[in-house]
């Protein structure tokens, strides 16, 4: 998908509503109504390994209706949603708000800082989000809209000193810089929510061992500030499954002095990682300086991120009004999968046995002229080019992290295998299949939509 600054499709809305459509078509001057809420679930008592709460962590939910149909949209401040959430919240939001399960579409934000004991009653908390979302349904009109932004870089690299491959900057590598803007408004221009969708890893807060939304808390915070209001803003993760932050210089260095202190204990981890910070010597002058400045690197980036999306609001142009459809579908692709019979996190080739076939969950929703493609994985970034350059949509977007939590690992691009990344070498999935079989899959529910 080619970004677009300055040509921005907007679906304006004339304000009368007529009757139902079949399969969720809408007349061309059929009214959207649409609303947003935002539902704190912060903890108030914290596991034992968690040092504080650096930021509050949210559920945000846009419900939306176009007089046929429903449709909604949620953003979740976790490191995935689980399988048994979407199917337990998709049954409930069409039971008790007439949400189609195909049309909802429940991200998480990957923030690696918010431990899965943050996350109990959650289930609660969406569908919290979900009502209020849907009892402030008002008529709106929606616009679409894509900028550029450049704090995110390819993670796959060969080492410079081992000449082994590990993980750092690699300016060189593939990256998807696109930010795609989904703007919601009342009639009277007010805003309601801003969807939108970035491929980056949420791990510069990782280490602190805090409660945190990392940097996609921090990007809406800076946006939902900046709009005013009960506005919402909602993050989607794009296909981020090699890509970090751009400036990460923090958390390799504090590596390398977790590794040494261990060494200096007499274990080696060179070539693993214990989760979080870990081992880390918080009364180090050196480590506390380090920490300070991830929080204040996560700010940054937030507000950052958060002033392209406000560039892109103002940039938006108008058009004559559009159809307001809103559909959705999904599908199960099933791969060949392997299991991992040694260990190591990366630089040397893994070994391999035959495990039978994985599955992965595929989602595809359109609203008006609007396609956003989903899975329940993790996926390289040269898989979300190429379905936005395969897709006959030219308003396509790819949320990753999406309905669940595919069993398959990482899902690297065709051009990384044999690459011996730790992504790479954990895959469960057999090379050949997942590429080709994820884009074509959502690509043949976007046209059936």
């Amino acid at each position: 998908m080619k970004s677009l600054l300055a040509a921005i499709t907007i679906l304006c809305l004339a304000p009368a509503v007529h009757a139902a459509q079949p399969q969720g078509g809408a007349t061309r001057d059929a009214t959207l109504r649409a609303g947003a809420a935002r539902i704190d679930f912060t903890p108030s008592q914290l596991p034992a390994n968690i040092l504080g709460v650096l930021d509050p962590i949210y559920v945000r939910a846009l419900v939306m209706d176009n007089g046929s149909t429903r449709a909604a949209l949620v953003s979740v401040d976790a490191g995935s949603v689980s399988t048994d959430l979407y199917r337990k919240v998709s049954a409930r939001a069409a039971s008790e708000l007439s949400i189609p399960a195909d049309h909802l579409l429940i991200s998480a934000t990957h923030t690696h800082s918010v431990p899965f004991q943050a996350s109990q009653g959650l289930e609660e908390k969406v569908m919290q989000a979900l009502r209020e979302a849907a009892g402030r349904m008002q008529p709106a009109r929606v616009a679409w809209g894509t900028g550029q932004s450049w704090i995110n870089v390819n993670r796959d690299r060969v080492d410079p000193v081992t000449n082994r491959w590990w993980e750092g900057p690699n300016y060189e590598g593939t990256s998807d810089k696109t930010v795609a803007v989904v703007r919601f408004e009342g009639l009277a221009g007010q805003p309601i929510a801003v969807y939108y969708n970035y491929a980056v890893h949420a791990v510069l807060t990782g280490t602190l061992d805090k409660i945190s939304g990392d940097i996609p808390g921090a990007t809406s915070r800076y946006v939902e500030n900046s709009l005013g209001g009960d506005a919402v803003a909602l993050w989607s993760s794009g296909a981020a499954g090699d890509q970090n932050p751009l400036y990460f210089n923090q958390t390799y260095e504090l590596r390398e002095i977790r590794i040494a202190d261990y060494a200096r204990r007499g274990e080696d981890i060179s070539n693993s990682m214990p989760p979080g910070g870990q081992g880390l010597d918080r009364n180090n002058p050196r480590v506390q300086v380090l920490l300070k400045q991830q929080e204040q690197m996560t700010g940054t980036m937030g507000q950052m991120l958060g002033e392209e999306i406000l560039h892109v609001m103002r940039e938006s142009l108008g058009k004559p009004p559009l159809d307001l459809t809103i559909r959705g579908a999904n599908s199960v692709l099933t791969c060949p999968a392997r299991r991992r019979t040694d260990s190591g996190r990366a630089g040397y080739p893994g070994t391999y046995e035959d495990a039978g076939e994985v599955s992965m969950r595929l989602g595809a929703l359109r609203i008006g002229d609007i396609y956003i493609g989903a899975i329940d994985a993790e996926v390289y970034s040269g898989i979300g080019l190429r379905l936005k350059r395969e897709s006959p949509f030219k308003h396509t977007l790819f949320a990753t992290l999406t309905n669940g939590s595919a069993p398959t690992g990482y899902i690297p691009s065709e051009d990384a295998w044999g690459r011996n990344v730790f992504t790479v070498l954990s895959s469960r999935l057999k090379p050949g299949c997942a590429e080709a079989g994820i884009v074509n899959g959502i690509v043949e529910l976007m046209r059936r939509l």
